[in-house]
């Protein structure tokens, strides 16, 4: 009799993705306990909208990276020299800007707050100060931004936030010997932003890396006595060696990852922030996150017990682009029809993975189905019995309920592609049911092992193992410029299985074959071109205990590199402007152009001066994709998997070319 197997691999270009992880306890009880009372109504919102705006909108560059650092305590390095930087306000003037539209805009999303950088890192003030000149009314516009939002804000209920950076790069005494005059100046700017806008429900600290030298104990004094019920993330605290999934202080509320969804934690709250397209601010023609992708996120953060800051940049004139407003009123529609199974929930009790994530509220279950194989789910049992079973998408489900486990199934017509969300009544509270891991027909065995070819610079972090580790956040990678490597896996024991599936987030595979050992020697079971997204396979019933992927060809890109900003590739007869991703703990080691190598720092310098050529503003224009001579990559991360007839796999998260095993 074959048994059900799900068999994935993964192999991915370097990329730098730091999970969750718990930080000190949370603080005296008491602390706690106003914690949980006034993060009522951010806890029951669950998505917010941030906002990062300024005069940096007008060269469409990254808000305070793309400083050119004044200040060597600071971590800033960026292209735009300071004089031209600092200077970019005198052309500021966003006529088009319209406090209310944003607010509908957010409301029309299905978002519940606001947040807004009032000031970011660059120390440019988003209102009218008398702390600082540095700010938005002596710009050609001089209307108070912050007043104009809060005002709309409160007329139309919406739960408004201010980010506000404890850091100023450009103010010369930052991080000297004459900070004390600069700490003055920053909490009379937290008193202006938090004593003149009426309430105020939200403040959003930054950090940087560096020593928060921010006399920490007066600025929450402060904070409190201007707006006792505010709710306040942790970043204050965070400095040198710590994490933003850390809590350091009883006055902090919450904990931010960035740009990754965080871990499952129903202990401690947590908001991941992250941004609809690659930089938080607006970037002419960028790539934009799909309606799906927002709703896949947000079910992954919810389902994780957490809440969803989603970024948009707005554009020089003042308006959301259209192309991200439309995504959010994609969001908000979806919203509409499925809002109970976000708004006022928790997360779980099953743990969420990438296919399939849980959230609860009074009796009811809510399952979000994000991907599919085939018709059946199988989930571990619950202690309490289900009374009711229906779909919030439209549709039929049935449910099977045994000692060892629930099984869900759905007619293919009635599965959804963006979310199917299944709603489970039960007999009593789904909030007293512990957290369960969702221990599939497909997990993986610790005694299965895995070896590869190659392995990013011989890195245990990306070596084979973490392709069959059951974490969607790790990954198989090898050197940078490598067109050919091999995964092999092997599973412990004979096992038997008949169809694969492969999902492939960049398509750099070309050709490859899966193969089986016998007796010593290795047949293809099947071969193939080009993945993509959701492959999926096939073929006759395969035994076997050793199987391999052999990646024949695969595009190569330029080696060891991830980027996070636009970039110049220099090549020997032209500029090709290339867009990419890149983490911010990714470093750019090596540059070779006309034959030499280049620092990062040089690197740098030519970026800087291409950006000012013709060839780089006309790429921005046309909104292409990558030049084909620019396009390569190494052999990257698949989730492969490999199941039996009549079973349905559990579906692993997709990071470029990810395989995962799963038995």
């Amino acid at each position: 009799m074959m048994r059900s197997a799900i068999v994935t691999f993964g192999l991915l270009m370097p990329l730098s993705v730091a999970a969750a992880q718990s930080g000190p306890a949370r603080g005296p009880a008491d602390a706690a306990g106003r914690r949980e009372t006034q993060i009522g109504w951010w806890r029951e919102g669950r998505f917010g909208m941030f906002l990062h705006w300024g005069p940096v909108s007008l060269t469409g560059l990254e808000i305070s990276w793309s400083r050119a650092n004044s200040n060597p305590k600071c971590p800033n390095k960026g292209p735009t020299p300071v004089e031209v930087y600092d200077h970019l306000y005198q052309k500021f003037n966003p006529v088009r800007f319209d406090a209310r539209e944003w607010v509908a805009t957010a409301r029309a999303g299905g978002m519940k707050y606001m947040v807004l950088t009032a000031k970011h890192c660059d120390g440019f003030l988003l209102w009218h100060s008398q702390a600082d000149s540095y700010n938005i009314g002596n710009t050609p516009f001089q209307r108070d931004v912050c007043g104009e939002l809060a005002q709309a804000a409160h007329e139309a209920g919406m739960r408004l936030g201010w980010y506000f950076s404890p850091m100023d790069w450009r103010d010369p005494d930052f991080r000297t010997e004459r900070n004390a005059a600069f700490v003055s100046r920053m909490q009379k700017e937290v008193q202006e932003v938090l004593g003149n806008y009426g309430r105020i429900d939200l403040l959003w600290f930054d950090w940087d890396g560096r020593e928060p030298l921010y006399d920490q104990p007066n600025t929450y004094a402060l904070v409190r006595k201007l707006q006792p019920d505010i709710v306040i993330n942790n970043r204050l605290d965070l400095g040198t060696g710590n994490k933003n999934t850390e809590i350091r202080n009883p006055n902090a509320d919450y904990y931010t990852p960035e740009q990754q969804i965080g871990k499952y934690d129903d202990q401690r709250p947590w908001e991941t922030c992250m941004t609809l397209g690659t930089q938080w601010s607006w970037k002419p023609n960028d790539t934009i996150k799909s309606t799906r992708e927002v709703i896949h996120i947000l079910a992954r953060v919810v389902g994780g017990d957490g809440n969803l800051l989603l970024n948009v940049g707005p554009m020089p004139d003042g308006r959301i682009e259209p192309r991200q407003a439309e995504v959010l009123r994609q969001v908000g529609s979806w919203l509409q029809a499925n809002g109970e199974s976000i708004y006022g929930t928790r997360g779980g009790p099953f743990k969420p993975t990438s296919a399939l994530v849980s959230t609860r509220k009074g009796n009811a279950i809510y399952i979000h189905v994000l991907k599919w194989a085939g018709e059946k789910i199988m989930l571990p049992p619950l202690p309490k019995k289900i009374v009711k079973s229906e779909l919030l998408t439209g549709g039929t489900v049935s449910v099977t309920e045994t000692d060892s486990g629930l099984t869900l199934t759905i007619p293919q017509a009635d599965s959804r592609n963006a979310d199917t969300v299944i709603k489970l009544t039960l007999d009593g509270s789904a909030q007293e049911i512990p957290a369960l891991d969702v221990t599939h027909p497909g997990v993986i065995k610790p005694n299965m092992k895995a070896t590869a070819s190659n392995v990013y610079r011989r890195n245990s972090a990306y070596g084979p193992s973490k392709a069959i580790d059951g974490d969607d956040e790790t990954r198989w990678s090898t050197d940078g410029g490598t067109k050919q490597a091999w995964l092999e896996v092997d599973l412990g024991q004979p096992v038997t299985f008949d169809a694969l599936e492969i999902d492939e987030a960049y398509a750099r595979v070309q050709s490859f074959k899966l193969e089986y050992q016998d007796a010593q020697q290795w047949k293809t079971f099947y071969q193939g071109t080009t993945l993509g997204e959701q492959f999926s396979a096939k073929f006759d019933p395969v035994t076997a205990q050793r199987v391999r992927l052999n990646v024949l060809s695969a595009i190569r890109v330029c080696p060891e590199w991830h980027f996070h900003k636009p970039y110049v590739a220099l090549s020997r007869r032209a500029l090709a402007t290339v867009r990419g991703s890149f983490k911010y703990t990714c470093f750019l080691r090596r540059f070779t152009a006309r034959g030499s190598t280049r620092s990062g720092r040089s690197l740098t310098r030519w970026v800087a001066t291409a950006r000012r050529t013709a060839a780089y503003n006309s790429f921005l224009r046309s909104g292409q994709d990558q030049p084909a001579a620019a396009k390569a990559t190494r052999v990257c991360k698949v989730p492969l998997k490999l199941r039996s007839r009549g079973q349905t796999p559990t579906v692993a998260a997709a990071w470029a070319i990810s395989l995962r095993i799963k038995l």
